[in-house]
């Protein structure tokens, strides 16, 4: 099936690893050109060389979303570079799992309002696309009480939240939806870590996906994507859950 996303212009952020370079892949893959950022200069130089290689428009900036002007810039910057902006996806993540005011502090700026940053700077482009989308990546740590409540789960719910507001305010100009994965297991990410430094603990969580596996990243830019998509036109304040029946709650 055509996404229909030839041609539009996609930011995404935390673009070098993880389910955000998955996400950035996959609306390469269906034509997309993708600015994406991330804080690491070395890492944003690779993953732009990378995807330019295999023939992508795409442009890669070292930014600290939890920087308000930084993010409001290279959302401008690249909304000039490729004359407009279509598609948003937030996506960095603290991964802030402490309880001390740091670890809340550092959800705060970073999960919660680089998310908020991100919308309003983009919201002008976005209303004159037409066919604007915001994707947000919360958990599923938002939407039950598990190991990671706390700094983390909190401001995942406070993003389901955000984007079913953001549906609701801009219905019909622009969609917002969220995206909940559960555990996922990508080369270099926490689960990775966990495995090798808690592998007790990695047992019990990966115990209780009925699936026998955790998620990969590449799922979870499938569900990305597709809400990205122009075919989604009529699903907006939604929280899509990608995480294999790992959460047994009943969404009503």
């Amino acid at each position: 099936m055509d996404l229909q996303l030839a041609g539009r212009t996609a930011l995404v952020t935390g673009g070098t690893k993880g389910i955000g370079r998955a996400v950035v892949d996959a609306l390469v893959g269906e034509g997309a050109r993708v600015a994406f950022c991330a804080r690491t200069a070395g890492e944003v130089d690779a993953a732009e060389g990378e995807l330019r290689a295999a023939g992508h428009d795409v442009a890669g900036t070292a930014v600290d979303v939890a920087d308000a002007d930084a993010l409001a810039g290279w959302v401008a910057a690249s909304a000039e570079r490729f004359g407009g902006i279509d598609v948003v996806v937030a996506n960095v993540s603290a991964l802030a799992v402490g309880r001390d005011e740091a670890s809340w502090k550092a959800a705060f700026d970073i999960d919660l309002m680089h998310t908020v940053r991100l919308v309003d700077a983009a919201l002008p482009h976005l209303e004159r696309s037409g066919q604007g989308s915001i994707v947000a990546v919360s958990s599923v740590s938002g939407r039950e009480v598990d190991a990671f409540h706390g700094p983390y789960g909190s401001m995942k719910a406070a993003i389901v939240h955000y984007v079913s507001g953001l549906a609701f305010q801009h219905a019909g100009r622009v969609r917002a939806n969220a995206v909940s994965p559960g555990n996922v297991y990508f080369e270099g990410g926490i689960w990775q870590s966990v495995e090798r430094d808690n592998p007790d603990f990695f047992a019990e969580a990966l115990a209780l996906n009925p699936t026998g596996r955790m998620c990969t990243d590449e799922e979870v830019a499938y569900a990305v994507t597709m809400l990205a998509s122009p075919r989604a036109s009529f699903i907006t304040g939604t929280n899509l859950v990608v995480d294999g029946a790992l959460t047994r709650g009943v969404q009503l």
